[in-house]
């Protein structure tokens, strides 16, 4: 019964995030290739600041958006506070700038960033402030990020 419980969780894991080995696998290569998951996201674990995150790849956040209890958990002080508009309307987050991000083979240096308190649970929003110095390109449900000149 065990091992079969271990098969399905592995089995459920593959599905809801196919890049969960994602930086025991990758080497600073300056690229990574991405699978997107079942509900057509792109998950991937990774780094600030070297403490270990879960990122959900958003092109549609401005900056890299940390909830409350992971930026607590990394050590993040809080900046100016600032009103953004989300999907569920406007809301206050404490500006910050983390000193590295790191993604598979992708390593970015002193990336602004957002603290929101009102993310409920511990995804952070890989938003445009980390993205906008990369490359993609999306293809047959992967997405490439490569910083450019690395090839």
């Amino acid at each position: 019964m065990a091992s079969l419980t271990l098969f399905f969780n592995g089995l459920i894991l593959q599905r809801d995030n196919p890049n969960h080995a994602l930086l025991s696998t990758e080497s600073a290569s300056g690229e990574v290739v991405l699978e997107r998951n079942r509900a057509g996201h792109y998950l991937a674990p990774g780094l600030i600041n070297g403490h270990p995150v879960d990122f959900l790849l958003d092109t549609g956040a401005t900056h890299v958006s940390v909830p409350e209890g992971v930026a607590e958990a990394v050590g993040l002080e809080k900046g100016a506070r600032s009103m953004v508009s989300t999907a569920n309307g406007v809301i206050a987050v404490y500006q910050t700038r983390l000193e590295s991000v790191q993604l598979g083979g992708i390593t970015l240096n002193n990336i602004q960033a957002s603290i929101n308190p009102h993310m409920p649970d511990d995804m952070v929003l890989l938003g445009m402030s980390f993205m906008k110095h990369l490359d993609m390109t999306q293809r047959e449900g992967t997405l490439t990020l490569t910083v450019p000149g690395s090839g």
